[in-house]
């Protein structure tokens, strides 16, 4: 089977920009033969090798990446580590599933913050939560009331934040109200990803700038790159929305593209203009119409906003310059009185999503198990998908993957023309409607 569409690398994401320059491993080179082969180095396959290597340090797991760590989707979010449902219901069965899906994510938060301390990785990791804003009373009413009260009934701690002491925390008046989340992570994911690939166990062999040309399932299974192969009787596939070029999930993901601009740092005197001492980060009460934020631990900005559907996985690298003048415009809204700082960089990732929000997880063939759709939660979703489909493919019996399995399956999607159509329509639906937020 020949792999006819491979991430491509515009070299143009600013977490990795604003880090040290790191030598990538080698490609791979030759015929190797391994115990088990993942494919995909994100946050799904850098947990799923880890896993691998740690419950059977006598085998020998390769890890196959197209590019260099942290320079695909898993680098180019925002940075969040988010250990809640995005969505939360009230009956009780709903109630149930958010239990369970807040454990998964707070087993991956934890996960994370062990090896970031045990490895001493420099990723601006903070345990500061998050904000999720509202800029309208509408936004407030419809989208964060509902929020505060079923956090109430799952008994999450949660502070309601308004008025002047929203503008302290955030440095802006542009918000209504806000509630704060505890629990969650910010970290540069870029960083992340490489201390999480430096960090690896010795019988992990890494393989970075070693696309997949060829793959050929079966009970040896080979996977053929420009530089080499490897043959293994067992594979995880962790190359996310990518894995449909494998044959697994046709016509169940949703490809879709978001814009970040990241700032320069604030200067002395502009952060004591700005007048906030905490780094923080907020997600909008709709992800049509408002933007994500953060403010970083070395005093820059993040602006991501610009959701689009993008089925070619494939985006127009002449529209960054337009990009980036939108991303500015926002920000000067926002902070008015921090009119000389510009965008330092501007890059788009690609965030795959099922039509249902379940994951790809579990066995995708005899000896193929999956971790892949982490529905743009790529941190923690694909840290415990990864982990636990390699505990799965090892037979390990941990309760968590009966939690994992009742997130459910992708389901198919529409065919196409009909399918860009409904999703276009959506989308100028969802930002007519929601334009209040923005």
């Amino acid at each position: 089977m020949k792999i006819a569409r491979l991430p491509r690398d515009d070299r143009s994401n600013g977490w990795s920009a604003i880090l040290d320059a790191r030598r990538p491993a080698p490609p791979l080179a030759g015929d190797l033969t391994a115990d088990w082969v993942v494919i995909g180095a994100g946050y799904a396959g850098l947990a799923a090798a880890r896993r691998l290597a740690e419950l059977r340090p006598e085998a020998h797991v390769v890890l196959l990446e197209a590019g260099e760590v942290g320079e695909n989707a898993s680098g180019r979010n925002s940075g969040f580590a988010i250990d809640l449902p995005h969505n939360v219901g009230s009956s009780l069965e709903e109630l149930e599933g958010s239990h369970r899906y807040m454990g998964l994510a707070r087993f991956a938060i934890a996960q994370l913050d062990r090896l970031v301390e045990t490895h001493d990785i420099a990723c601006d990791w903070s345990p500061d939560g998050k904000y999720h804003t509202a800029v309208s009373d509408r936004g407030v009413e419809e989208v964060l009331t509902p929020f505060a009260r079923e956090l109430e009934a799952l008994g999450e701690p949660f502070e309601w934040v308004r008025g002047a002491a929203l503008q302290a925390a955030l440095g802006s008046n542009h918000f209504t109200a806000a509630v704060h989340t505890p629990g969650g992570r910010l970290m540069n994911p870029a960083a992340l990803c490489r201390g999480l690939a430096d960090s690896l166990p010795e019988n992990v062999t890494l393989c970075e700038n070693s696309p997949v040309a060829a793959f050929e399932p079966g009970s040896t299974i080979r996977v053929e790159t420009t530089g080499g192969s490897v043959r293994a009787p067992r594979m995880i596939m962790a190359a996310n929305g990518f894995s449909e070029q494998f044959g697994y999930y046709p016509k169940r993901f949703l490809h879709l593209v978001a814009h970040a601009s990241l700032t320069r740092p604030l200067t002395a005197g502009e952060r004591a203009a700005y007048g906030v001492a905490r780094p923080w980060g907020l997600t909008p009460a709709n992800a049509f119409a408002g933007i994500t934020m953060r403010y970083t631990n070395d005093h820059r900005i993040l602006i991501r906003q610009g959701l689009a559907y993008c089925p070619s996985q494939r985006f127009d690298e002449g529209a960054r310059q337009r990009i980036a003048q939108e991303h500015k415009r926002l920000f000067d809204a926002r902070f008015p009185g921090l009119d000389e700082v510009g965008m330092a960089h501007t890059w788009s990732g690609f965030v795959c999503l099922s039509r249902n929000a379940a994951p790809g997880f579990g066995q995708l063939a005899e000896n193929v198990w999956g971790a892949v759709c982490q529905n743009a939660v790529g941190v923690t979703k694909g840290t415990f998908g990864g982990t636990l489909a390699a505990e799965m493919a090892l037979g390990e019996d941990n309760p968590l993957i009966a939690d994992m399995q009742s997130l459910g399956a992708p389901t198919p999607l529409p065919p196409r023309p009909f399918l860009d159509l409904g999703v276009r329509t959506r989308f100028a639906w969802e930002l007519w409607r929601n334009r209040h937020e923005a």
